[in-house]
């Protein structure tokens, strides 16, 4: 028998899946969806723009903008260059120097900017030309690039763990950042380590030795931008600072540097900064906004427990649930972007992964990792779009040649998953 609720049910979801296939953006598509299925089931639509507006006027949310900002100063001010050189200078004399040079430079950006893209965008436009020209194949230069800047999603701050903590009810900020510490270097490892074995394959060339008094300048130099990050994770970690608090210091102090420290730009350019980062910012925002408003239809329509007690009536064992949730979002991962994902899915997925005994911030950070990877595969991988781009390669030539890192990836993903140690030690250590 087809109820009132069902219909609600196949418009919310239904339209949702329509406007996404009409490449409607994301804010738009869940907004509509939203205000249709509450007019046919006669709830105020006043209703649900007060959700829509509730959903952004969180305090955890105000560290975004901060964030961002900070990124966007630090991208523009000659970081990228300044962290490519120091990590040349630390493992660039391995067999393929270069990529483990692309990776650690991106993890150290990870810690500044929090964006895979943004990380893709400067530290590949650089990191890319350069491995070319060095003889690299094209398809391997930006296999590197862009898997390795999904480990900013990981690596605190990360505005993605701000938006699933608030998604989830309010779990500290802070520990999430410190759960994605020790992932974030395991990713980079393991990337490391699958770089190498791909360079001694080809046989790609090592990197130049510097001297002593080369490397004391060029770390000295990039001392300062690097503060940035030990600011964030240092001041977070010590008590001293909340993630808000560590924000709005980060973006002073990256303020300092961009144009007092570094002046690789004139103080002019502090308006195009902030129209970029403004815009950012409008953009994730929406989208929290509009989520919420979809997410307040789905809580209405007992959506999220119909989910659940279908994945617990599947079955109850715990490694198959587990596996069934990280297959389910690694699909969700290709079809549409993380940030409404996280908002979306992340209320459904919890109650189940608790009632398993799981860390909700241990979820946190499987969930970071799975989401990230869905950056890297077509049809909606921002990150490989911005990646094929910037190194002048066709989307489904990369896709298929970025196997072995997905693979690597998803061996991260799957320790992550069963194996709490990895992502809780740091945060049970501090915050209990």
């Amino acid at each position: 028998m087809v109820t009132t609720n069902t219909i609600a049910i196949a418009i919310l979801i239904g339209l949702f899946i329509t406007l996404m296939i009409l490449k409607v953006p994301i804010a738009f598509s869940l907004s509509l969806s939203a205000f249709a299925s509450a007019a046919y089931m006669g709830i105020s639509l006043g209703a649900i723009a007060q959700q829509m507006v509730k959903g952004i006027n969180s305090f955890s949310l105000l560290a975004i903008p901060f964030f961002i900002l900070s990124g966007e100063l630090m991208s523009a001010g000659g970081i990228s260059d300044r962290l490519i050189k120091l990590a040349d200078v630390m493992i660039g004399r391995m067999r393929g120097g270069l990529a483990m040079v692309n990776i650690l430079a991106s993890m150290f950006f990870g810690g500044i900017s929090g964006s895979p893209v943004a990380d893709t965008s400067s530290i590949g436009a650089m990191m890319i030309p350069m491995m070319e020209k060095q003889g690299y194949d094209k398809d391997y230069s930006i296999n590197v690039t862009i898997a390795s800047a999904c480990q900013g999603v990981l690596i605190p701050p990360s505005h993605n763990m701000i938006i699933y903590a608030s998604a989830v009810g309010g779990l500290s900020v802070g520990k999430m950042f410190m759960a994605g510490l020790v992932p974030g270097v395991l990713l980079g490892l393991a990337l490391m380590v699958l770089s190498y074995i791909i360079a001694v394959k080809r046989n790609y060339p090592r990197g130049k030795k510097y001297s002593t008094k080369e490397a004391v300048k060029i770390g000295l130099d990039s001392f300062f931008g690097l503060l940035t990050a030990v600011i964030i994770i240092l001041g977070v970690f010590t008590g001293i600072f909340t993630a808000i608090e560590s924000a709005a210091v980060a973006c002073v102090w990256a303020f300092i540097v961009t144009f007092f420290i570094y002046r690789e730009i004139p103080f002019s350019h502090f308006g195009v900064i902030l129209k970029k980062s403004l815009r950012t910012l409008a953009m994730v925002m929406s989208v929290i906004a509009a989520s919420q408003g979809f997410g307040y239809m789905m809580t209405t329509l007992k959506i999220p427990t119909i989910i659940s007690n279908a994945l617990l009536g599947f079955t109850s064992d715990k490694i198959m649930l587990l596996l069934l949730i990280n297959a389910s979002l690694l699909v969700l991962g290709c079809i549409m972007d993380m940030a409404p994902l996280i908002l979306i899915t992340a209320p459904i997925l919890l109650p189940v992964v608790t009632a398993m005994g799981m860390d909700p911030v241990q979820f946190g950070i499987v969930m970071m990792l799975n989401l990230s990877i869905g950056l890297l595969t077509p049809p909606v991988g921002t990150v490989l779009f911005v990646g094929c781009s910037i190194g002048g390669a066709k989307i489904e030539h990369i896709a298929k040649t970025m196997m072995p890192f997905y693979i690597t990836m998803i061996v991260v993903l799957l320790l992550l998953t069963f194996v709490p140690a990895f992502s809780m030690t740091i945060p049970n250590l501090m915050f209990n």
